[in-house]
């Protein structure tokens, strides 16, 4: 397999993993409550920039890196949790935001010690999600999508 053919494949992967949660989180927003879907989808955005904090702490770069990823974690969960309580556009701001972190840093920058396989399947991942939450948060719109309507 060559490497175009490798980074295709995982392209493919992190677009089926995003598949996946989107559709989980829409069947939470459906029959549980939308505040439940959108919750989904907040940790999920905290969780990848976390990962990048880990990864730098497994690598035992040096402090002034681990405070450029702290600030990452601060900067996309500050975004993540303006989209649960506000607007959702936030929300699809930080996803669609995530893959210049992703490979503009961690694959052609300096932040080299990610693991490639996580920085290229987040690109594709990432933006799914981010057009999901667009999508449904501003183009349909949640009530043509029969979303729970949580109350806030």
């Amino acid at each position: 397999m060559t490497g175009s053919e490798l980074i295709v494949r995982v392209l493919l992967e992190g677009a089926i993993g995003a598949l996946v949660m989107v559709a989980v989180a829409f069947l939470l927003s459906r029959f549980v409550g939308d505040g439940v879907g959108r919750s989904l989808l907040v940790i999920l955005l905290l969780v990848a920039a976390g990962a990048y904090f880990g990864f730098a702490v497994m690598a035992r770069v040096g402090p002034a890196w681990l405070l450029v990823e702290l600030a990452h974690c601060f900067l996309f969960g500050a975004m993540a949790l303006r989209g649960l309580r506000g607007s959702p556009y936030w929300l699809a701001a930080g996803w669609a935001l995530h893959p210049v972190w992703d490979f503009g840093l961690h694959y052609v920058g300096p932040g080299t010690f990610a693991p490639w396989p996580y920085t290229i399947a987040c690109i594709s991942f990432d933006l799914i999600v981010a057009a999901y939450v667009a999508l449904v948060y501003g183009l349909i719109g949640p009530r043509r999508l029969g979303l729970r309507n949580d109350e806030r």
